[in-house]
């Protein structure tokens, strides 16, 4: 059983990113009645993308998820979309939060947001805790257990979930490649690495259509997990579904393994980890994208292409989110350095296109 301690936990908003309480408190009586009363808004820690705060009426909790300020990508903050997945996931894959409530009225706080229920539990950002003391062996079984649950969305039955629209599996990998692409070309700055190299290769290798179309999370990493307080080697909820999607769940893997920073890789790259995946007992991504195999059934014979798109998409990500700090939208301090990671994951692209790292 861990620390009740390490349980994430919300704080005090970030200037500039404060909620209308009054009329938030207002829209929200009739739906949790007249405890609203006693509402409480705290912002939680991390997260470059939609902004969630905990709701909190007494003992009652819950969780306000909504677009950032000054969002300049719509379709990566359509909280109606991540609304939907979670309300058809919940009676197949138990790992997503409850939704409550989706509010298109941006009156109340200026943009659409939804509630779902909270799930208090652990997350586990760059470093494990020292309180946690995961031996080796414990750290394996929980990162084992982590990827586990990403093969367990994929083998979501579409027609069961009520998905077979919610995206278009046939002819995924290009858009996604040429989609990226675009925004990449859209969020250039002045001071921003070259990366034609890359986008070129991409464009030249992509890989047949994988045989199975999924559900795919398309941002599956550790702080988007909570793990049980009372097994911390247990998955408990799956968070943050804002970019998710049916398509290949090899780009899903490849995606969430661009984040996974291992002891063998450059220490350019390790400088720059976002999660303990090189911690003592860790896997390395050879043994997750063979143990991913063996549970998927699919070849992983071009998966360096998957693992370069990953780290390409990623560059465009932290791209996009530098574009708003350079041009003065947001003044958070936190995106000024994604300006080098951008160039970092440029370099592991790199390396993938000459045959250094596969994997």
């Amino acid at each position: 059983m861990a620390d009740s301690s390490l349980v994430d936990k919300a704080g005090a908003i970030r200037a500039g990113e404060e909620l209308d309480t009054a009329k938030l408190k207002e829209y929200l009586r009739p739906i949790l009645g007249e405890q609203v009363e006693k509402l409480e808004v705290h912002q939680f820690p991390g997260g470059f993308s939609n902004l969630t705060y905990l709701i909190s009426c007494g003992s009652d909790r819950w969780v306000l998820r909504r677009p950032p300020f000054g969002s300049k990508v719509k379709s990566a903050h359509d909280m109606s979309r991540e609304y939907r997945i979670l309300s058809a996931l919940q009676d197949v894959f138990p790992y997503g939060p409850r939704p409550v409530h989706f509010c298109n009225d941006h009156s109340v706080i200026g943009c659409d947001f939804y509630l779902m229920n909270y799930i208090q539990g652990l997350v586990i950002r760059k470093d494990y805790p020292p309180e946690l003391a995961l031996t080796p062996d414990q750290v394996r079984q929980q990162l084992l257990n982590f990827f586990d649950v990403l093969s367990e969305l994929h083998s979501v039955d579409l027609a069961a979930a009520g998905l077979q629209d919610f995206g278009r599996p046939e002819g995924y990998v290009r858009r996604q490649v040429e989609g990226w692409s675009r925004r990449w070309e859209a969020s250039v700055t002045p001071d921003t690495v070259a990366m034609e190299t890359v986008i070129e290769w991409l464009h030249d290798n992509m890989p047949p259509e994988s045989s199975l179309a999924s559900v795919i999370h398309n941002d599956y990493k550790l702080d988007n997990v909570i793990f049980s307080i009372d097994d911390p080697l247990r998955v408990i909820g799956v968070l943050d579904w804002e970019m998710s999607t049916v398509g290949d769940p090899l780009m899903d893997l490849g995606c969430t393994l661009a984040y996974w920073v291992q002891e063998s890789d450059p220490e350019w790259m390790r400088e720059y980890r976002t999660m303990p995946s090189d911690t003592p007992g860790a896997p390395t991504r050879a043994e997750i994208v063979q143990r991913f195999s063996a549970r998927t059934g699919l070849s992983v014979a071009n998966f360096p292409f998957y693992f370069c798109f990953g780290q390409f998409r990623l560059a465009v990500i932290g791209q996009q989110i530098y574009y708003r700090y350079y041009h003065g939208v947001t003044q958070d301090q936190r995106f000024k350095m994604m300006v080098e990671k951008t160039r970092i994951l440029k370099q592991m692209c790199d390396l993938i296109i000459s045959g250094e790292v596969t994997s």
